[in-house]
């Protein structure tokens, strides 16, 4: 029997141009037959609409915000020292770090002479001959002071670290390649890959609190053999293997199987990644738990997933996470972090206390390179009196970080501080935002709202703004933008009409920046254009009032494509900066996602502008650094204090078109505001990436769309519901340092779009650096003791998990 599976709804399906001709016919498919490729999502250009997005919003699937994160590395040291990323060993016990590579064994003392170790050791004069070693444990109730060493012949070694000296042996006990060691309590536990597990435990017999590798006899216990992931999490043998999953096609979830090995005679418990959920999670990578946490594991995954499980449910596992688009390769639980490495090799310090997660920090640690491990060194606490987590990367590099992360305390508490050793004053911003739809400046005639627009716009201030921004869009037509493409994408190689196109669309900008200029010198005050940039209908032209001028340094300006995956800028962002006394203010004039439904890709273009790296150069200047924020150096958009945010942001009104324009007819504007698109995202959606920025009331009616040089709503075929696309928002790191003096509409009526303004008070500071260093001295002192109470906290958490 045949199948007739509709390619489409019916109530779904548009006609095609005007015509009204029926849908097509539905294919037939016979049981067994390859099912049709899926269709291409299109992308509807600015007057487009587009139907619903499919699927809908998974809170599971919203990265957590990063908006906020600390780019600082809390770097506690970064010795020379190659450790090869998939054939070497590691263990660190404070400044002492052992590196074991094929058969060669080094011991280095970090504190003291990096580059040169402190023994060097070989199998062969173990009496291991050609013995590699494949896994290093401290032995349990040795103070680190003490390894086991497994190796690819089955053997198990032990020696001193501090000479490398073998104390103990035991050849040939693992059939195979030993491939992981764990210690917890007095207990040692040895695996290899055919599954077999010893258990070493001290007995009442032996006299000794310790395990002995030469006189102890193990147990044995039996796992699943060639297992690809082995971690021991709260007293449990966990593993997982790639090839073992629950479901089909795209939501397939990996397969755990739980062991309780202290226990003999048990069965292992077999559980999935939460059944239920509908997307794909990769296999098994890395384990932990968090001393925040108490009572719950989490696993890192394969396609940028964490699991969460609840250990005292069987364990059983609870959610699943969405952190990154790229793999979660390595995974530590530090303090009250979530520490994740990926493919990157950037290191995020996740806050899991909220839904979504909040990433509070975020660095660059292995030169963009693989982060293939991260893990605690408990016994830096008492060695140290520090907290020292442990990285190693596929760039054969080993890095040491704060797992206190204290650089971040001091940081925030000196923001507390600013008043002792900064001075502040005020300055004036206007924003000007519009989509003129390709309207040139001659239009603004035969309307006095066309006429007075730009000097409305201009002496809406007083006093006169300090700072003016110009951010328009669409500055070309829609046939202009289709050409202006072919030339961005060819290279502009060839000739003839292509260039006649470009000489039309750079005609548009200059008459535009022109008639901005003009209007400017108009005003009492002397003005100097500080930018101007263009890219595919948007322009930004800004102004500084020439008694400001000398106070600006930093002055950068560029573009970022969101167009085409981000290889054309029909949609994207202008972003402009600059740094004034030593605060740093940030303008981004950006043209978003069109289509009353697109609001998962509106929310996507705002994420990739602002978390775009390398926006701007960074700065390495004592002077610079204070300007910027979060432990940024003026790169990225976020670094900087404050951000202001204008465009057509083409967030629409989800309610009908005649109930959306009768409310507007009856002044109720209010009415609305629970409909419109960006408020809902910014008061609802979490992981929303505009969250933390803040908008005025929207005292004035909806922007979008009109008919040109006409007060009537759409009346087109199309009739589009009303929307305020055009806004403008700010962010602040200090909320009190940005006052909002107004946001309004204007009634210029050539574009489809009415243009808005807002104006801001801003305050800005200047930084005396001998006051600074004198406040910071202090909050180093405090830091010290709250060290002291963290560390104890941290010891006493890896006390209860059994690790020291």
């Amino acid at each position: 029997m045949n199948i007739a599976i509709p390619i489409d709804s019916i109530s779904d399906r548009k006609p095609l141009g005007s015509s009204r001709l029926p849908p097509p016919p539905t294919r037939t498919i016979a049981p067994g037959d390859r099912l049709p490729p899926a269709r291409r999502t299109h992308t509807p250009s600015s007057d487009e609409e587009s139907g619903a997005e499919e699927g809908g919003d998974d809170p599971r699937m919203l990265l957590p915000d990063a908006s906020r994160a600390s780019r600082r590395p809390p770097t506690l040291r970064t010795p020379k020292m190659h450790v090869p990323a998939y054939a070497a060993q590691v263990l660190v016990a404070g400044t002492r770090v052992l590196v074991a590579t094929h058969h060669h064994l080094r011991c280095f003392d970090v504190a003291r002479h990096v580059d040169v170790p402190i023994w060097v050791g070989d199998t062969k004069e173990m009496g291991v001959r050609d013995a590699r070693v494949t896994a290093l444990e401290f032995r349990a109730g040795s103070a680190g002071s003490v390894v086991w060493a497994g190796t690819k012949e089955g053997h198990l070694i032990e020696l001193a670290m501090d000479s490398g000296e073998v104390t103990g042996t035991k050849f040939g006990v693992h059939a195979g390649v030993v491939t992981h060691i764990f210690r917890h309590r007095t207990a040692m536990i040895s695996v290899d890959e055919s599954g077999k597990v010893l258990v070493f435990e001290p007995t009442t017999a032996s006299g000794s609190e310790v395990p002995s590798l030469t006189y102890t006899a193990p147990r044995v216990y039996r796992i699943a053999e060639k297992q690809e992931f082995v971690k021991l999490i709260g007293g449990l043998l966990w593993t997982s293997l790639r090839s073992e999953t629950n479901g089909s096609g795209p939501t397939t979830v990996p397969i755990v199987r739980i062991y309780d090995v202290f226990t003999p005679g048990s069965i292992s418990r077999t559980v999935s990644v939460l059944p239920n959920t509908t997307h794909h999670v990769g296999a098994v990578t890395s384990g932990t738990l968090l001393q925040s946490r108490a009572g719950f594991a989490y696993l890192g995954h394969e396609g940028g997933f964490i699991s969460i499980w609840n250990l005292a449910a069987g364990p059983e596992c609870t959610d699943v996470v969405k952190v990154s688009s790229s793999d979660v390769l390595s995974l530590e639980g530090v303090g009250t972090r979530l520490w994740a490495g990926g493919r990157t090799g950037v290191i995020c310090a996740y806050d899991v206390s909220s839904r979504p997660w909040v990433v509070t920090n975020a660095w660059n640690a292995h030169s963009g390179l693989p982060v293939m491990r991260i893990f605690v060194d408990p016994w830096s606490i008492e060695k140290e009196e520090k907290l020292s987590v442990v990285s190693v990367g596929r760039d054969e590099q080993m890095k040491f970080w704060d797992g206190l992360l204290g650089i971040d305390w001091i940081g925030n508490e000196l923001l507390k501080r600013e008043r002792e050793f900064s001075t502040f004053r005020t300055i004036n911003v206007l924003v000007v935002s519009w989509n003129v739809d390709a309207a040139k400046p001659e239009a603004l005639t035969d309307d006095s709202a066309n006429l007075t627009f730009l000097n409305d716009a201009l002496t809406s201030v007083s006093p006169a703004p300090d700072i003016i921004s110009f951010g328009f869009q669409e500055l070309i037509d829609l046939e202009s933008r289709k050409m202006a493409a072919k030339t961005v994408l060819l290279g502009g190689k060839k000739k003839g009409e292509e260039g006649k196109i470009s000489e039309k669309v750079t005609s548009s900008y200059k008459r535009w920046h022109d008639r901005l200029v003009r209007e400017v010198r108009a005003l009492a005050e002397g003005y100097t254009v500080i930018h101007t940039e263009s890219l595919v209908g948007l322009f930004t032209c800004m102004f500084v009032k020439n008694s400001e001028r000398a106070t600006l340094k930093n002055v950068a300006i560029t573009t970022i494509k969101r167009g085409m995956g981000g290889r054309y800028g029909n949609k994207g962002g202008i972003v402009a900066r600059f740094v004034i006394g030593d605060s740093s203010i940030c303008f981004i004039n950006c043209h978003l996602a069109a289509g009353q439904h697109h609001v998962r890709q509106r929310n996507a273009d705002v994420a990739a502008m602002l978390e775009e790296k390398s926006v701007f150069p960074s700065s390495d200047a004592i002077e610079e650094s204070l300007a910027y924020v979060g432990g940024g150096d003026g790169s990225m958009v976020l670094d900087h204090e404050i951000v202001f945010l204008n465009g057509d942001l083409n967030y629409r009104i989800d309610q009908r078109r005649d109930a959306v324009i009768s409310s507007i007819q009856s002044g109720d504007l209010e009415a609305l505001h629970i409909h419109d698109q960006l408020l809902k995202e910014m008061k609802h959606n979490r992981g929303f990436r505009l969250r933390s920025f803040h908008e005025g009331p929207l005292t004035f009616s909806p922007t979008y769309k009109y008919d040109r040089r006409s007060n009537e709503f759409d009346t087109s075929e199309k009739k589009r519901v009303p929307a305020w696309c055009d806004r403008v928002l700010w962010r602040s790191t200090n909320p009190e340092r940005v006052k909002q003096l107004h946001y309004r509409r204007y009634e210029a009526n050539v574009s489809d779009h009415r243009p808005v303004s807002a104006a801001f008070a801003m305050t800005v500071k200047s930084v005396r650096l001998d006051a600074w260093a004198k406040e910071k001295a202090i909050v180093e002192e405090d830091w010290l003791s709250t060290l002291v109470e963290l560390l104890a906290d941290a010891r006493e958490f890896y006390v209860e998990q059994a690790l020291i």
